[in-house]
């Protein structure tokens, strides 16, 4: 399961603030490990002292929290995240919006562009504003029949199973797309959570949200607080990258929860 070793990219904003929190949120629930890393540019001694100044300043924040304060050299920060985490070991990497996007939406700034199309870790964003809650509530799964999303219903049964929550699949039928085959599709990917963990049928749910596009379709179906959506990657990412498809990045988007997106091949 995600979350053994959380590595999360921090800047001295809101945005830097809320991944930290999430991430923290994600190590309180699986009991793993939290990096923290500041990413500079490369053959600036100036902008390396100010990276550590800046972790210096939040190791003052986090009080009784545990966790490890890095610098990292990087001609983009997330090449740099995605350097340090395939050092350490960190399994997901965790980043926030950038300041001025909507608020309860995620916003995909140059760091997480880079992420959701070569990184080799499994990738989490926050939205803008977004609290943690102080539990979980339930994993959802943005689901199509295809063998990434097959492996996403796996491990995501999984996890479910270990943290003691709900699962639920979400399919979209976007215009005048039948839901009908859509919920087949459904019934098959409950039968391969079910087998895949030890859930109990009722712990497993599926929706088609309906709508004339991928924000409409996705406030078909509700999101409460506590929610934590995972996506598969494209078929186009090569093996153990995330790259994320034109369709599921306008899901990221228009999502109000935490969206974590795994690699091709995550096992």
């Amino acid at each position: 399961m995600i979350g053994e070793h959380v590595l999360a990219g921090y800047v001295p904003d809101a945005g830097g603030r809320e991944a930290l929190e999430l991430a923290h949120g994600i190590v309180a629930l699986t009991g793993g490990r939290l990096s923290v890393a500041t990413v500079h540019p490369p053959g600036l001694p100036a902008a390396a002292g100010e990276a550590r100044a800046v972790l210096e300043q939040l190791a003052g924040r986090l009080e009784d929290r545990p966790a490890d304060l890095l610098v990292q050299e990087g001609r983009s920060v997330g090449r740099g995240l995605t350097v340090l985490a395939s050092r350490i070991g960190a399994d997901l990497i965790v980043v926030g919006s950038p300041e001025g996007g909507a608020h309860g939406r995620i916003g995909v700034g140059a760091a997480a562009d880079h992420l959701l199309h070569s990184a080799t870790e499994a990738v989490m964003l926050a939205p803008s504003g977004y609290t943690p809650p102080d539990d979980l509530g339930r994993i959802t799964v943005m689901y199509v029949r295809r063998p990434q999303c097959d492996e996403a219903v796996i491990r995501a049964a999984q996890a479910a199973e270990r943290l003691e929550v709900p699962l639920r699949l979400v399919t979209l039928a976007i215009g005048e797309v039948s839901a009908e085959p859509l919920r087949d599709d459904l019934a098959l990917a409950i039968r391969l959570a079910l087998d895949s963990a030890d859930l109990l049928p009722e712990d497993v749910s599926a929706e088609v949200g309906e709508g004339d596009d991928v924000a409409d379709a996705l406030d078909d179906v509700d999101w409460p607080e506590g929610e934590l959506l995972v996506c598969a990657s494209s078929e186009d990412a090569a093996a153990h990258r995330v790259f994320l498809g034109e369709v599921a990045l306008k899901v990221l988007r228009a999502a109000s929860c935490p969206v974590t997106v795994l690699p091709r091949g995550y096992y």
